[in-house]
């Protein structure tokens, strides 16, 4: 059997001479953050109780004890009633010693094959399955609300830009398509790391497994495990989920953080594509004309946060040793804030995405700023035989003649565009068109309208 708790709650009182010291009890104590894993802890032990029971190491009555106990425990916790000590470290032995306190010698049986070590592992794999399922729900979500934008901006125009330069007209519902797949790998990504989150510990004990005849399989099915953890030491050692985890988060965080970039300059007056509602901005202290979009500038900002807990776990796990060691209690916070931070960012930018208002006419006076269409007219020149080079340079001449004269290629008459190739003829001003640049490009991921409709259609479908 194992150690039983000492009157304090220490499961290994009585191997020591002296007491804990308070600086180290607050030190190595954890129960105060980790104490959200109390429904995960007491719904393991159910499972757990469960199996011990089915397979005649604990009575049937110790099991109806257990469940008893455990129920006013969960009601405790709910009603804030319960009482969380210091002096018992983390949630774990909090809740046992309830237990105890609640059933008496049920309780303490409730530990019989397993550790802590892999009570732990089961409790952060069972938490962290339900964020992800949370966060699968908010990417869902503000999938939906982008799509609803790029739908309702499905022929308005504005420059594409590569170098920060006006590159060629796009449409705007074609833009915001980028960010929609971006977010849907991230959905893929947290549906393929919950795979790896959904194997069970319990069953491994401390790491070497028990020599009680459990069922691990029944646990798992009880738990909606997918499968057990193969190897006990790796079992309680492993942190890879919690890891990989991290890794979606801050690509996550990176798309989040790229689309913040771009609303902010958006947004700004020099540029005045977009304004973002009210409630997602705040003004300035002493200059009273200001509205600041705080939202994307945070989440900006708080992607360095995440990026940084990912590289806390990864430089946590690097020196290990097998199996479990103290350190691995550092692995909670980082995960705890990854998830907390990415959850409130895809709430609040579903919510900021539904109050964007675009402005269809800055966006337009911007495309035709920069010679945008100039590819338009190479490519034209093209189909009429003359090289791709060729027909390079001839534009480029073109654009350095409209440079000169401050004035668009579509603002050139015909005879001064001839003056540049012979090929052009009067056909060329539908070609130099924002309307007919974007309809042009008419094939499966391209910025043309129809284009457009037809993968916000593939994509409703998708979503469901």
């Amino acid at each position: 059997m194992t150690a039983q708790l000492s009157k304090k709650g220490e499961a290994w009182s009585a191997r020591f001479s002296e007491p804990v010291s308070d600086l180290v009890k607050r030190y190595t104590a954890s129960v105060f953050f980790d104490k959200r894993l109390a429904q995960v802890d007491i719904q393991g032990s159910l499972a757990h109780a469960e199996m011990l029971a089915y397979q005649k190491i604990i009575s049937a009555d110790d099991y109806a004890a257990i469940q008893k106990g455990m129920t006013q425990i969960q009601g405790e916790i709910a009603s804030g009633k319960f009482e969380w000590l210091l002096d018992l470290e983390d949630v774990h032995l909090n809740i046992e010693k309830r237990l105890t306190e609640l059933v008496g010698d049920a309780g303490k049986r409730l530990h019989t094959g397993r550790s802590r070590n892999d009570q732990v592992a089961t409790d952060i794999r069972l938490y962290l399955r339900g964020a992800i399922d949370d966060i699968s729900g908010l990417l869902r979500d503000l999938r939906l609300a982008l799509l609803d934008l790029a739908e309702q901006h499905a022929d308005t125009i504005l420059p594409g830009f590569t170098h920060m330069q006006v590159a060629q007209p796009i449409t705007f519902g074609h833009h915001v398509l980028a960010y929609i797949e971006m977010f849907g790998r991230d959905a893929e990504r947290m549906l393929d790391c919950r795979k790896r989150v959904n194997r069970l510990p319990l069953g491994a004990a401390a790491l070497a497994g028990t020599t009680f005849p459990i069922d691990r399989e029944r646990v798992a099915k009880t738990l909606g495990f997918d499968d057990v953890c193969r190897n006990s030491l790796d079992a309680v050692s492993d942190r890879d989920f919690a890891i990989e985890f991290c890794a979606a988060a801050a690509l996550v965080m990176t798309h989040v953080s790229r689309m913040s970039e771009e609303l902010v300059i958006w947004m700004s007056p020099r540029i005045g594509f977009i304004d973002i509602a009210d409630r997602f901005c705040t003004g300035s202290s002493i200059m009273p004309q200001k509205k600041n979009p705080d939202v994307p500038e945070l989440a900006r900002g708080k992607t360095g946060r995440v990026n940084g807990h990912l590289i806390a776990l990864l430089t946590l796990m690097k020196g290990q040793p097998l199996a479990y060691n103290k350190d691995n209690q550092e692995d909670k916070e980082p995960l705890f804030d990854t998830v907390d931070t990415l959850t409130d960012t895809l709430r609040i930018f579903a919510d900021m995405a539904r109050g964007i208002t675009v402005k269809p006419e800055a966006m337009r006076a911007a495309a035709l700023q920069g010679y945008a269409t100039a590819t338009d007219l190479a490519d034209y020149l093209v189909k009429k035989g003359l090289p791709f080079r060729d027909a390079h340079e001839a534009v480029a001449h073109a654009v350095r003649s409209c440079v000169d004269r401050a004035c668009d290629l579509s603002d050139l008459s015909l005879e001064q565009l001839r003056a540049f190739s012979p090929l052009i003829d009067d056909d060329i001003f539908q070609v130099l068109t924002l309307e007919g640049s974007v309809a042009a490009r008419d094939h499966i991921g391209g910025t043309a309208p129809r284009q457009v409709r037809l993968a916000i259609q593939h994509l409703r479908q998708q979503l469901g």
